[in-house]
């Protein structure tokens, strides 16, 4: 079998026509009189249940409404910037990729793949926080130059950094240890950079094992998806694309400017993107897949991953309140920061059943369950609609039920970050392990459990047409918790991602070409 990250994308991350645009102004703009029609129902006096469930309900209503318009007024402007050639005198490129105890067989191919891209004069250095001797003899058996530093900190933030003091190309790739570049990788995105003010050019993170693959690795891909589609292409629109750590092309001086890469984080690219943007650098995406990387292959592997980000970016937040930077970027990136309290909101909802069912109160006073799915319904199926729409079919109900069966990360990550718990940079493995993995969702599974359980004595007490709507509600969120925790409780599929051998990679040219 050949490497999937050697096979030709079938993903175009590209804008859509011009009446795939209309569409999603059309529903933006009825989705907007679908919220103000339900708030302004919901946010009536006499609506008030019990206070403090009332309260909870609106809180997380308007949270979510909040991501909603955000999301909104972030597809609303898209940019496609395209490929762009540098035409300017021959340049020197120093390609960076980064390793810590990745499999020599991952590595390979990245390091293959980086010595052979076109548009200028390229210099690969694997940086090799592991120390391992085979990777040395791998690095320069295909030319590359082995950088091992004496002391390992600052993670992944601090193996660039120590990299940077000893090169010194005008322009730096970084890729993860993973992600193998075209050929046209340079000539798709040096040429942006002719602007003095574009500190980098970020291009997408393609999971070429997801095709096929289903589970986790494709319900994480269609996450990623719709962010490297509509909403990259949307914040470029804003000027306000980061960094997302792998991929991107720096300008050198840029970096320099800030210092590098912050160390104390665990999103380094995110803080990155922030300081460079209050220096007034600006920053590029180019919506095409110039390299292919491995995504999370089971649960347990899409937890580690999701928990970073989580942390990272919500320990960002007051980096990003005290950045002196224009509104709308500020206002990005807080949007992009907040998603990650969004597993709060899905406590309160499951709550509000459970809470119904065994004490009677509830945060709507005297309002039947058709009165509520009347208002609530066109705005909430609304809201789902235009993201799948944005999204071009790659949001699929496997990625909306992962994110749901997950927001147990979400409420850690956020209590970690508000205690100013530092975490540990870890890697997310680039292997899946092929048992089931029902440690990984405990927590989606113990809320599935205890809404069954409050819903079967619910039934038993009466089956009043209010109990039958709650436990309807709590039926709908197992339904979704399970859904989501079911590839972890499945195992992964053995047929496990296959690894090119350098010879199978000498002969695929279809991929680099």
């Amino acid at each position: 079998m050949i490497d999937p990250r050697l096979e030709t994308p079938r993903w175009d991350p590209s804008a859509p026509d011009a009446r795939h645009r209309r569409r999603v102004r059309l529903l933006t703009t009825v989705g907007l009189v679908g919220a103000l029609v339900y708030f302004g129902w919901l946010l009536q006096p006499g609506r008030i249940g019990n206070p403090w469930l009332y309260g909870m309900l609106v809180a997380a209503e308007l949270f979510n409404a909040v991501q909603a318009v955000g999301f909104w007024w972030t597809c609303a402007r898209e940019r496609d910037r395209g490929p762009r050639t540098w035409t300017g005198p021959p340049v020197e490129v120093d390609v960076l990729v980064p390793v810590y105890g990745e499999p020599v067989e991952v590595v390979e191919p990245t390091i293959i793949g980086a010595t052979r891209m076109r548009g200028a004069h390229v210099n690969v250095y694997l940086l090799d926080d592991g120390e391992d001797d085979e990777m040395r003899a791998m690095a320069l058996r295909h030319g590359a130059r082995y950088v091992r530093r004496p002391q390992h900190t600052g993670a992944k933030a601090g193996n660039v950094n120590y990299a940077l003091a000893r090169t010194s190309a005008p322009f730096v790739v970084v890729l993860d240890s993973d992600h193998v570049p075209r050929r046209d990788f340079l000539e798709a995105t040096l040429g942006h950079l002719a602007n003095l003010n574009v500190a980098l050019v970020q291009t997408p993170q393609y999971y070429a094992n997801a095709r096929g693959a289903g589970g986790v690795t494709a319900a994480a891909w269609a996450q990623q998806a719709l962010f490297f589609g509509a909403i990259a292409r949307g914040k470029d629109g804003r000027g306000a694309m980061f960094c997302c750590g792998t991929n991107v092309v720096f300008r050198r001086r840029a970096l320099e400017d800030v210092g590098g890469f912050p160390e104390g984080s665990l999103t380094e690219d995110f803080e990155l993107s922030i300081r460079l943007h209050e220096r007034g650098w600006r920053t590029a995406y180019v919506a095409r897949v110039l390299a292919c990387g491995l995504g999370p292959e089971d649960m347990a592997s899409y937890v580690s991953q999701q928990h970073r980000w989580a942390r990272g970016c919500l320990s960002a937040i007051g980096a990003v309140v005290r950045a002196r930077l224009p509104w709308r970027l500020r206002v990005q990136y807080l949007l992009s920061s907040m998603y990650f309290l969004s597993g709060w909101t899905l406590v309160a909802y499951m709550a509000f059943p459970i809470v119904r069912i065994l004490t009677g109160l509830q945060p709507l006073a005297a309002t039947g369950a058709d009165q509520f799915l009347v208002h609530f319904a066109p705005y909430f199926g609304l809201a789902l609609l235009t993201v799948a729409v944005a999204g071009a079919g790659s949001y699929t109900w496997a990625a909306f039920a992962l994110q749901s069966a997950s927001f147990w990360i979400h409420v850690h990550a956020s209590l970690l970050a508000l205690l100013r718990r530092r975490g540990r940079f870890v890697v997310t493995p680039k292997r899946g392990a092929d048992s089931r993995q029902p440690r990984s969702v405990l927590p989606a599974l113990g809320a599935a459990t205890a809404l069954a359980g409050v819903g079967v004595y619910g039934l038993v007490q009466t089956r009043s047409p209010a109990m039958l709507n709650n436990v309807a509600f709590a039926a709908l969120h197992v339904t979704v918790q399970l859904s989501g925790a079911w590839p972890a409780l499945r195992g992964r599929p053995r047929a496990a991602t296959a690894l090119a051998k350098p010879e199978v990679i000498e002969a695929e040219q279809a991929w680099a070409a």
